[in-house]
């Protein structure tokens, strides 16, 4: 079974930057659809970003142009560049499959955006 494992979010002022990772180990992810998700405060967990395994990469709107999913196959990890913080992107990230395979979630990563 994959495990995942976010790093990266802190706390940052609005307009700044931020670049969470995301390793997985026990499958090699390069050969899946993976997202990016955030759950924010009194929200559900929805995904932001999705990067297929054929390489092209699909936004929610309200990050599109902001934010940008990558991957590394030598290492097993995945990446989420974000610019341009604002504070409603307050939340906890997470990375998994997309569609979900099973596997569990990670603690997730908090990024909380000041004003």
């Amino acid at each position: 079974q994959v495990q995942f494992v976010e790093s990266g979010g802190g706390l940052v002022q609005s307009g700044g930057s931020l670049r969470l990772s995301c390793a997985a180990s026990g499958r090699n992810i390069s050969k899946y659809d993976t997202a990016w998700y955030r759950q924010g405060p009194g929200k559900q967990r929805e995904w932001i970003a999705i990067i297929k395994a054929s390489g092209p990469t699909t936004y929610v709107d309200p990050v599109k142009g902001r934010f940008s999913v990558s991957r590394d196959h030598v290492k097993n990890e995945m990446y989420l560049q974000m610019l341009n913080l604002k504070p409603e992107d307050t939340a906890i990230y997470y990375c998994n499959f997309i569609p979900l395979r099973g596997s569990g979630w990670g603690q997730g990563t908090q990024v909380t955006v000041s004003t």
